[in-house]
């Protein structure tokens, strides 16, 4: 039987259209692999709830707002993932790898020249045909 993983991520958009990635570390499931920063939904969060802790403990920013995205399973051989995808624009603090993972910020239009785990493959397509998410 697969587990069964609920994920929440942030699309964090800076005021110049990029988007901010975490790239995976190679000892966990899909390292090596770009990601939008997030993470597990404990039992009783809400998503909003969820992307906040996991941002603050990953990379020590502060949200104060999320706008809901897209929401999409997708399956792997050995897990299940159900990513709730949550856009950011709001934020205090600087992102700052936490756990020794490399950020980056990426324009939207350059998202496709990095590799993602299988599940962000559909937000990266998303990103690219919203235009309207990043102009002034």
């Amino acid at each position: 039987m697969k587990n069964y993983l609920a994920v929440a991520a942030g699309v964090i958009l800076n005021s110049h259209g990029e988007v901010l990635l975490a790239l995976r570390p190679l000892d966990k499931h899909q390292g090596g692999l770009w990601e939008f920063p997030g993470g597990k939904i404990e039992a009783g969060e809400r998503v909003h709830e969820a992307l906040a802790r996991e941002l603050r403990e990953e990379i020590g920013i502060e949200i104060f707002d999320s706008t809901p995205l897209l929401e999409k399973t997708h399956e792997y051989t050995d897990k299940s993932i159900h990513l709730s995808v949550l856009l950011v624009r709001q934020w205090s603090g600087i992102p700052d790898g936490k756990e020794g993972q490399e950020l980056r910020w990426i324009a939207i239009s350059n998202l496709q020249e990095l590799k993602y785990p299988e599940a962000n493959l559909e937000v990266v397509d998303y990103l690219q045909r919203r235009h309207d998410l990043y102009k002034d």
